[in-house]
């Protein structure tokens, strides 16, 4: 909500004007510069609708009330008839006086004694030390995420632990007794974030397409039981424009746009155009909700070719030279609107400061002179961790220019490893330098280092990073490409099969196409080959 000064200027004449331009400006109501919207006016119950038995408003506060003389018979709810939101954040402040409550969204009305019984999404809170945070499915699958929990909902409905946001025994101690606490839900996709006092409490990932909602009502609990007593205020709103839905089930192809680098190391490796057409064929064959378009040459001349992605990929050169330095500001936008973005090989390396800052909000992660390193190694990949990126991928091992020790989230907030290898000391052997070598990396020597990772950011949006890519080669590699077309689509929020993304098998002859420089005399064809039906057999 915004707010006014008036400030007094002692000649008439701009007194007037200044007077003037207040009473022309918009109102206090409309949505402030942040996009958040007051849906509760602090008054009254407009566009609230709830048993008057039960509901009022006290001390500025849209307030429920049990007592003993009074009991609800089920739960029952307030209702905000202002819209049914899809992709929105809601931010209120909550107290609570005994009992149990919930914010409902993307819910629905169900049958019951009266038109107050709501199911759906809840962010559920309590009086109590256990429950308040956690995403909990009123007659809608129970619970799908314990507080400090991160899980993903697959498609027998049930939710399964992937990672963690905190202990919850600490998160409890930051909630405030009988008092004002923040609440803060991101709903974006399939993807939704509990916020309590600004801490995270639980992130869960809805990938069960069978139920899963798009959009719904919000509504406010008062729960069945003993007395209790659950005020609301401060109820701000901020929605999301439709055209950038997150689903996949909308109807709409995603649209992919991959951007391939400028020429560089010379036939076979770095080939940025070539490697861009490969995957993008293959995006456009798999039988997917999804629309690939490559890219050549660096940054588009027409940038407006990104404005409606759902996804944007960039094969390049990095450090100074990568394109995305100049064009922060316009990426930042894209990705704040839920874009989701993937960084291959070098266009996972930008500067520190400015464009590594960005690169840690937009895919978690960068590549950072004097702190990472780039030595051309064979990474055995024994396992994979539970992750739509993942599905289908077996473990593999293949020699590629792997960058390690990347730049990560503070505590890898929010970052999923999704390839994991042990690097041989033989990888730093080369001495001290911007790419080869430093102290910090050196005191990790024998311990497990990430060439690719999924970062999921707090507003929805996606992102992955993959360090791999350096040889044009390993694109004919099943496993190596399907990691990669797994992770477009999930990045793009396309349901990832659980066999993963199949593409029909790259020969030689496919991986010679569209590179940017003329194959050399000494090409030995045959020993691609056998090295193709080695990895593939």
């Amino acid at each position: 909500m915004t707010s006014r000064r008036l400030i007094y200027i002692h000649t008439p004449i701009f007194l007037c004007l200044f007077c003037l331009a207040f009473f022309l400006s918009p109102p206090v109501s409309e949505a402030g510069e942040d996009g958040f919207k007051p849906i509760f006016d602090g008054k009254t119950l407009k566009n609230w609708d709830g048993d008057p038995r039960f509901w009022s408003v006290k001390d500025g506060a849209i307030t429920g009330r049990t007592t003993k003389e009074n009991p609800t018979k089920g739960n029952t709810f307030i209702i905000w008839r202002g819209g049914t939101p899809g992709d929105f954040e809601l931010k209120l402040k909550y107290k609570i006086i005994n009992g149990n409550s919930g914010i409902q969204y993307r819910s629905f009305s169900v049958p019951g004694a009266d038109k107050w019984r709501v199911g759906g999404y809840q962010g559920d809170f309590e009086a109590g030390d256990t429950y308040s945070g956690i995403l909990y499915g009123e007659r809608f699958r129970g619970i799908l995420g314990l507080r400090g929990q991160k899980t993903v909902i697959g498609k027998d409905h049930k939710p399964k632990v992937v990672g963690s946001v905190g202990d919850t025994n600490e998160i409890q101690q930051k909630i405030k007794k009988e008092d004002w606490n923040d609440y803060h839900i991101i709903a974006r996709g399939n993807h939704f974030i509990h916020k309590i006092n600004g801490v995270t409490t639980v992130d869960v990932t809805d990938e069960d397409v069978e139920q899963r909602r798009e959009d719904g009502i919000i509504a406010l609990q008062l729960h069945q039981g003993p007395p209790m007593v659950v005020q609301f205020r401060d109820i701000e709103l901020k929605e999301f424009p439709k055209a950038n839905k997150t689903s996949s089930t909308d109807g709409a192809k995603k649209k992919v746009v991959l951007i391939a680098g400028k020429k560089s190391h010379g036939y076979g490796a770095h080939e940025h155009r070539a490697g861009c057409i490969l995957l993008a064929d293959a995006l456009n064959k798999s039988g997917l909700n999804m629309e690939a378009t490559v890219v050549t040459e660096g940054w588009p001349k027409d940038s407006s070719i990104l404005q409606d992605a759902d996804s944007i990929v960039i094969y390049c050169d990095g450090g100074g030279r990568h394109p995305y330095n100049a064009h922060l500001d316009e990426l930042n936008k894209l990705a704040e609107n839920g874009v989701g973005m993937v960084n291959i090989h070098y266009g996972v390396e930008v500067p520190k400061g400015e464009s590594g800052d960005a690169f840690l909000r937009w895919i978690g992660g960068y590549f950072e002179e004097w702190w990472s390193v780039n030595p051309h190694w064979t990474a055995d990949y024994q396992s994979l961790p539970a992750h739509p990126i993942s599905n289908g991928v077996e473990p593999f091992a293949i020699n590629d220019e792997w960058y390690y020790h990347m730049r990560f989230q503070p505590e890898m907030k929010n970052v999923q490893p999704i390839l994991t290898a042990i690097p041989p000391k033989e990888t730093l052997k080369r001495p001290d330098g911007p790419h080869s070598g430093n102290p910090a990396v050196r005191k990790e020597i024998g311990q497990p280092q990430h060439m690719a990772w999924a970062y999921q950011r707090p507003d929805g949006g996606r992102g992955f990073g993959f360090t791999g890519g350096h040889f044009h080669w390993n694109w004919g590699h099943d496993d190596f490409r399907k990691l990669v077309l797994n992770a477009i689509a999930w990045t793009a929020h396309v349901e990832v099969p659980s066999q993963g993304i199949d593409s029909a098998p790259v020969t030689v002859e496919l991986l010679e196409e569209n590179q940017d420089y003329s194959k050399p005399d000494n090409f030995n064809p045959a020993r691609i080959k056998a090295m193709l039906a080695e990895w593939n057999q």
